[in-house]
């Protein structure tokens, strides 16, 4: 065996052992996809029922004066930038990273980010931008807790009117291989308004107040947003990573097909040498 055939065949042993990776990389997100999926339909009768509470109280007492709901002209804005803790997921962190850097074009001076997951921290604090708080080793398996930490820094920081707006950017989950980066606002939402077309009840009584009762609800609405976008782009990572690592499985046996057939004809030439001169050599002898 000539040095150019056992060079072919050390690449393709190295391109096996790299095919291997990536198609366990690819059944772990798989089943990842899965667990998340299941949280994602569990948590989402919890947020209706929030969501349905604060709009059967705004419905009864009207657009109230709330510090949550009270619009400001925008000077100071804060961004909720999710991404993941990890890489080897196609465009997935840098579809978001350039999304925010998008909307925040040249106001960075009067931007401060919350970041969830190394990539997004990583990425904006290179780029010496303004750092709320940074929350990282979470994001493939959130928590409402995770969500409740990351709501009331957000919230805390409207209340105390040191940002005039809060948007949360994250990856929606559309399908396996479909996921599509996406901005909210949360401060103050456009979606907790009176619904003018919703039936009134007869009587609605609010123990202590109709106040109170929102100072309770619209946190909850927060978090439970939160929530949902970190699930969501849980669900993205994982069918993100899992597409990624198909296509490099794939890729590796388009490779080795190609090797071997370069490996073939190298060793039939070989053979085919070695005949002539074997030929030649019993001619030579006669």
């Amino acid at each position: 065996m000539t040095e150019s055939t056992r060079d072919i065949k050390r690449h393709i042993k190295g391109i096996n052992s790299i095919k291997q990776i990536t198609k366990a990389m690819e059944l772990v997100a798989s089943a990842r996809l899965k667990r998340a999926r299941d949280r994602m339909e569990k948590a989402r009768p919890y947020y209706n029922t929030v969501y349905d509470s604060i709009m059967e109280v705004l419905n009864q007492v009207g657009n109230i004066d709330h510090p949550y709901l009270k619009v400001r002209d925008v000077k100071k804005s804060l961004y909720i930038v999710v991404t993941a803790d990890r890489g080897l997921a196609g465009g997935f962190n840098s579809n978001i990273n350039r999304l925010v850097e998008s909307e925040i074009k040249d106001n960075k001076e009067n931007v401060s980010l919350i970041t969830v997951g190394t990539k997004a921290r990583d990425y904006f604090r290179k780029r010496e931008y303004n750092i709320l708080s940074d929350l990282v080793g979470m994001t493939e398996n959130p928590t409402f807790g995770h969500a409740r930490s990351i709501a009331n820094i957000a919230l805390e920081a409207y209340r105390q009117e040191e940002v005039d707006e809060v948007k949360i950017v994250y990856t929606e989950f559309v399908s396996t291989i479909t996921q599509k980066p996406k901005v909210i606002k949360l401060l103050p939402s456009d979606s907790l308004k009176a619904d003018e077309k919703r039936e009134k009840r007869a009587i609605v009584e609010f123990e202590p107040s109709s106040d109170e009762v929102l100072d309770y609800l619209i946190p909850k609405y927060i978090q439970s947003v939160v929530y949902g976008a970190l699930i969501e782009s849980s669900c993205s990572q994982q069918g993100a990573r899992m597409t990624a690592m198909k296509n490099a499985t794939d890729n590796a046996e388009e490779m080795i097909d190609d090797l071997q057939l370069t490996y073939n004809k190298a060793r039939q030439a070989a053979i085919t040498t070695e005949i002539t001169e074997i030929v030649t050599g019993a001619e030579a002898l006669k």
